[in-house]
C-alpha cells in the first residue's frame, strides 16, 4: 500500500452518497466511502497493490482524477487521489447505478478540488480533454451567454458551473491533461479508484 502523509493519517474519513458527492456535501448514508483519509478499502487492495508494483511512471505530485461508465451510459464510478512526491495526502471515491463518462469524469474533478487545502498550489490531471477544454476554454463563453451553448444545452450543467466558479476561486490551481492507461502511476490509481464498484459488485 501506499504511504500516508501525517495530515492523512490525522484526519477522519468521511461518508458521502454513492450519488458522487463529496466530503463537506450535505447527502444521504451510503456504504461506499468518500475518505479523504483512510486507505483503501477491501475491494481496491488487490488492485492498488498491483498498480503501485507495475506502474512507476508520470508525475509524482498533484491531484489525479478519473470516471469511468461500463456501458455508457451504465453504471459508473469516480476516483481522486492526491499525491505530494509518491505519498498520498487524500483520496475519494463513488459511484452511481446508471450514469454517464462524461458525468464520473465531473464528479472525479469535483471530488478532487476539495483534496487540496486552500492555500496549497497543485496541478488537477484528467484524461478527460472534454473536462480540459470546458474549464479552460468554454466555461468562460458559456457563462457570458448566460450558460447557453450556440448548439444545444450543457450537459451537466449543475457541475460545470459548480467547477467552473470553484477554480475561478483557487487560480492557484491548474488543469491539465494526461493520457489514459499510458503507465502514469497516479492516473492509474484514480482508475483504481473509479472502477472499485465494478469489483464490489462481483
Amino acid at each position: 500500500m501506499p504511504k500516508k502523509c501525517y495530515r492523512c493519517k490525522k484526519a477522519q474519513p468521511t461518508t458521502g452518497a454513492n450519488s458522487g458527492s463529496v466530503s463537506g456535501a450535505p447527502s444521504a448514508p451510503s456504504k461506499k466511502k468518500t475518505s479523504p483519509a483512510s486507505s483503501a478499502t477491501r475491494e481496491l487492495d488487490l488492485p492498488v497493490a498491483e498498480i503501485l508494483k507495475r506502474f512507476h511512471d508520470g508525475p509524482k505530485t498533484g491531484v489525479f482524477t478519473d470516471g469511468a461508465a461500463n456501458p455508457n451510459p451504465g453504471p459508473g464510478g469516480w476516483g481522486a487521489v492526491y499525491v505530494v512526491d509518491d505519498v498520498i495526502v487524500g483520496e475519494a471515491y463513488g459511484d452511481e447505478p446508471h450514469t454517464t463518462n462524461n458525468r464520473m469524469e465531473l464528479l472525479a474533478l469535483r471530488a478532487g478540488i476539495p483534496l487540496v487545502l486552500t492555500d496549497e498550489s497543485a496541478i488537477i490531471y484528467t484524461d478527460s480533454q472534454l473536462c480540459v477544454s470546458t474549464f479552460t476554454t468554454w466555461a468562460k463563453g458559456w457563462k457570458a451567454r448566460g450558460w447557453k451553448r450556440k448548439d444545444g444545452p450543457i450537459k451537466n450543467l449543475e457541475l460545470v458551473k459548480e467547477i467552473y466558479e470553484t477554480l475561478q476561486g483557487r487560480p492557484n490551481l491548474k488543469l491539465q491533461w494526461i493520457a489514459a492507461h499510458s503507465g502514469n502511476r497516479w492516473n492509474e490509481y484514480a482508475d483504481a479508484l473509479a472502477t472499485a464498484y465494478r469489483r464490489s459488485e462481483k
